[in-house]
């Protein structure tokens, strides 16, 4: 841009934004560092197989975290139960049903907790069975609570 024109004699920085090369393409700008030209389809197959890895991998971590997460509840409830006691009283009974009702509602729906990770590349069986597993230790920590109210 030439100094003076269309700009106010004071600026020192000015900067014009109209395109007066028409003849220059996008190809004469090199491309960066790091930077390669591929073939398209090439392109397409590798990203699309890519991206199905990547996902069949999000989808078997996320499964096992679901696995994994009622070992959580179950610290959880065992404090419960040791802070409740073994006396018969409300708080002891409430601690006691849901101790035994959680793990059997979950039980119940181990279909539905695992089905938004379903997927040909994902195996769900490992995860499945720790979760019922845990679950089951629930119940019998529900169980224990039982027999401890009533009989010791």
């Amino acid at each position: 841009m030439e100094k003076g024109k269309g700009v106010a004699m004071g600026r020192k920085w000015a900067v014009d934004f109209t395109d007066n090369s028409t003849a220059s393409s996008s190809r004469d700008i090199p491309d960066p560092p790091g930077f390669f030209r591929t073939s398209a389809d090439q392109d397409d197959s590798t990203v699309s197989r890519q991206k199905k890895d990547a996902e069949a991998n999000w989808k078997s971590q996320k499964a096992w975290e679901v696995a994994q997460a009622p070992f959580k509840n179950l610290l959880m409830m065992g404090f419960m139960m040791w802070m409740a006691g073994s006396t018969v009283h409300l708080f002891s009974i409430g601690i006691t049903f849901s101790a035994l009702w959680q793990p059997l509602s979950a039980l119940q729906g181990v279909g539905k907790v695992f089905a938004p990770y379903k997927d040909s590349k994902v195996d769900l069986l490992a995860p499945k069975l720790l979760f019922i597993a845990l679950n089951l230790g629930g119940l019998a920590l529900g169980v224990w609570k039982v027999r401890c109210i009533f009989y010791c």
